[in-house]
């Protein structure tokens, strides 16, 4: 049961097969009240429109809907309003795929996978962590890394002067530990995780980064860490 404080997890479902959606709604909503499903929707035009009116926590996408590349309305759903998209997959294409978390999704499933594996997954974006296996992750990590930066440097250098230095020290414990969850290093800061989180959305906006993935890459081109004492 949920504690007072919190809220469920609330999930819309993009997919053009109709069978497929009804399936994967019975699936979501059988963990209420930890989860439901505020939207279907089985195009583009109507996703947007859907996320639009109910602002969902987590989007879980299927990139190929009926003929469409839903790979291009990722930045729209994801665009500032807090919500988290999971691409939920049967393609074998390991370009489009990648380039689907380029373009802003947090989490990667494959269709085959056990339908427990969509549901943690829904849970560990919407608390702010990546759901990637490690070789697109590893992938990902060179092609971001070997691209030149967006900005000129000194807009680089105005958004790590804004960081405050518990900022700077969570994203040092986050380069030490690239691989710890949101519990994990939550205890190494010594701070709850939900606080964790606020810091962590505070971080991407000042730095103009995605997720985690990005400020990873971001922090260790401009060698961010602690402040010296």
């Amino acid at each position: 049961m949920l504690a007072a404080q919190e809220k469920p997890i609330r999930v819309m479902l993009v997919d053009d097969h109709r069978s497929v959606l009804w399936g994967l709604e019975k699936l979501v909503q059988s963990e209420r009240p930890r989860m439901e499903v505020v939207a279907c929707a089985t195009n583009c035009a109507a996703a947007l429109e859907l996320a639009g009116q109910t602002a969902p926590d987590v989007v879980v996408l299927d990139l190929d809907l009926g003929g469409e590349n839903a790979c291009d309305i990722i930045p729209a759903l994801a665009n500032g309003r807090g919500t988290r998209v999971i691409v939920w997959t049967g393609m074998r294409d390991c370009k489009a795929r990648e380039q689907s978390i380029l373009r802003g999704a947090c989490g990667l499933v494959q269709k085959e996978e056990p339908a427990e594996t969509l549901l943690k997954a829904i849970e560990r974006v919407h608390s702010g962590e990546l759901w990637l296996d490690r070789s697109t992750t590893g992938r990902i990590f060179v092609e971001l890394l070997s691209r030149k930066d967006a900005g000129v440097p000194n807009d680089d250098e105005r958004k790590i002067a804004s960081l405050t230095a518990r900022e700077r020290e969570i994203i040092g414990e986050l380069i030490a530990d690239a691989g710890a969850d949101n519990r994990r290093l939550a205890g190494r800061l010594r701070m709850g995780e939900h606080t964790l989180r606020n810091h962590l959305s505070r971080i991407y906006d000042k730095l103009d980064v995605a997720n985690r993935l990005e400020l990873y890459v971001f922090a260790q081109r401009h060698a961010i860490g602690p402040l010296a004492l």
